[in-house]
C-alpha cells in the first residue's frame, strides 16, 4: 500500500482538468494572439479560464494575470510593485514589510530587494505561527510601499489575519500582497473582504497542472512588468500564452469553487469536505500523540487549514524519518518541497521558537481530497514503527527527554 500525505507539495491533476486541457495540445493548438478563427477560439478559452480564476477569489476577470506559477506571481507582485513605486522620500528610501515565515519565493525576493538597497522588515510570529497585525502596524514607516504576508503557511498550515492586515494597509495607503498558494481552494477567498491589492495562486496546489499560476492585481494598482516582449496579459506578463495550462487552471478553479460551496456542480459541500479532512487530520494527530511518546504538534491547532499538520518527534531526524516512512509506503515531507535537501532547519520552525534540533526532527503531513480513513490508519502505524526504529539507533536519544504534546 502507498499513502500520499504531501498534498501541500503538489496535488494530482484532477481527471476533469486533464480532459479540459487535452484538446489544446492537439487540434486546438492555435496561438491565442492570432486573429484568425483558430486563434480566436484559443483566445475564447483563455478568457473563459480567466473568468473562472476570478470567480474563485471574488475578483474581476480583468484583474487576473496568468503566470508560470506561484513563484513567478510572488516575484511579479513584489518586484513589480517596488519597481512602480519609485523613491518615497528625499533620501530615495523604499521599505517593504513581510514576515519571517514566508515561502522562499517571497523571502528570497525580499533579500534581493535588500541587496538592491530596499529596506525590508521581517515581522516575527509567536509559537502559534501567526503574525500579529499590530506588529505589522508598528513596522510601518513613511517610506513603506508594500506589505506581503502569506494567507496560509505552507509548513504549519496556520492561517494569517489577512483581513486585519488589509485594514492596516488601506489606512496607511500601502499596497498589500498575499501569497495565497496554500489557501486558494482550501479556504473561501474573497479579495474584497481580505483587502488585498495583489494575490498569488498556483494551479498545481488545486489539482491543476504544474507550471501555471496567476496573480490578482486590483484595478488601479501600479505594477511594472518583470519581462519585456509582446503586449500579452495587458503588458504585465509578455509571452505566448500557455493555453492548455491556462485552461487547466481555469477548470481546477471551477472545481475548487464548487467544493467551496459557490456552485452545485459537485456532490460534497465545502463544509462536508473540510470537516471530513479535518477529522482525519485530527485523528491522525491524536493517535500519534497517544502512541508515540515525546511527539508534539507545531503551531496553532485551531487557526489552520484543515489538511495540514506539522509534528516534532524527539530523537528522530526529519529527513531520515521521511525516508523511513517512504520505505514503509508513506509519502510526506520534512518541510517545504522547495527547501528539500536543505541542511539548515526550517526557517518557519525556527521562527516559532523550535531549536535547530527540534526543527530537524519535524515532519509535515498534508492530506488531500481523496485521502481515506484506511490510509490514515496505515500512516499512523508507519509513523510509530519508523520513529521507534530511528530512536532505537540514535545515540543522542534519551527517553527521559520531556517534550510537550503541543505548542500554541
Amino acid at each position: 500500500m502507498r499513502v500520499y500525505l504531501d498534498y501541500n507539495a503538489t496535488t494530482p491533476m484532477a481527471p476533469e482538468v486533464l480532459d479540459a486541457m487535452m484538446p489544446y495540445f492537439s487540434e486546438r493548438f492555435a496561438n491565442a494572439s492570432s486573429i484568425h478563427s483558430e486563434g480566436q477560439r484559443a483566445r475564447y478559452a483563455v478568457e473563459g479560464a480567466r473568468e473562472s480564476v476570478a470567480g474563485l477569489i471574488g475578483a474581476k476577470a480583468g484583474e487576473i494575470v496568468f503566470t508560470s506559477g506561484g513563484t513567478e506571481a510572488d516575484n511579479l507582485a513584489i518586484f513589480g510593485t517596488v519597481g512602480a513605486a519609485g523613491a518615497t522620500n528625499a533620501d530615495g528610501k523604499r521599505h517593504v514589510i513581510t514576515s519571517a515565515i514566508e515561502h522562499h519565493a517571497v523571502l528570497n525576493a525580499c533579500q534581493k530587494l535588500e541587496r538592491d538597497g530596499v529596506e525590508v522588515t521581517y515581522v516575527g510570529v509567536g509559537a502559534d505561527g501567526v503574525v500579529d497585525p499590530e506588529e505589522v502596524r508598528r513596522a510601518l514607516r513613511p517610506s513603506t510601499i508594500l506589505i506581503s504576508i502569506m494567507h496560509a503557511n505552507n509548513e504549519l498550515g496556520t492561517i494569517q489575519p489577512i483581513s486585519a492586515i488589509g485594514e492596516i494597509a488601506r489606512e496607511s495607503g500601502v499596497a498589500f500582497h498575499t501569497d495565497a498558494v496554500q489557501a486558494a481552494g482550501k479556504l473561501p477567498v474573497d479579495v474584497g473582504r481580505l483587502g488585498v491589492d495583489l494575490l498569488s495562486l498556483s494551479a498545481h496546489k488545486i489539482y491543476g497542472p504544474k507550471g501555471m499560476g496567476a496573480l490578482y492585481l486590483r484595478a488601479g494598482t501600479r505594477l511594472h512588468p518583470m519581462f519585456y516582449g509582446g503586449h500579452h496579459e495587458r503588458d504585465k506578463r509578455p509571452g505566448t500564452e500557455n493555453v492548455a495550462g491556462i485552461v487547466g487552471l481555469g477548470r481546477a478553479a471551477e472545481s475548487a469553487r464548487a467544493l467551496l460551496g459557490k456552485s452545485a456542480e459537485l456532490g460534497e459541500s465545502a463544509a462536508d469536505s473540510t470537516s471530513r479532512i479535518a477529522a482525519m487530520r485530527d485523528r491522525f494527530e491524536s493517535t500519534i500523540l497517544e502512541m508515540v511518546p515525546q511527539s508534539r504538534v507545531n503551531g496553532d491547532r485551531s487557526r489552520r487549514v484543515a489538511n495540514t499538520t506539522n509534528m516534532t518527534f524527539a530523537g528522530a531526524e526529519g529527513e531520515s524519518l521521511v525516508i523511513a516512512l517512504d520505505l514503509r509506503g508513506v509519502a510526506c515531507s520534512s518541510g517545504s518541497a522547495c527547501s528539500s535537501g536543505a541542511v539548515e532547519p526550517s526557517h518557519v520552525l525556527t521562527a516559532i521558537g523550535l531549536t535547530p534540533e527540534e526543527g530537524r526532527s519535524s515532519v509535515r503531513f498534508s492530506l488531500g481530497r481523496t485521502t481515506v480513513d484506511a490510509e490514515i490508519d496505515f500512516a499512523v502505524n508507519a509513523v510509530r514503527e519508523a520513529v521507534g526504529h530511528l530512536r532505537g539507533i540514535s545515540p543522542s536519544y534519551r527517553k527521559t527527554t520531556a517534550v510537550p504534546a503541543t505548542r500554541r
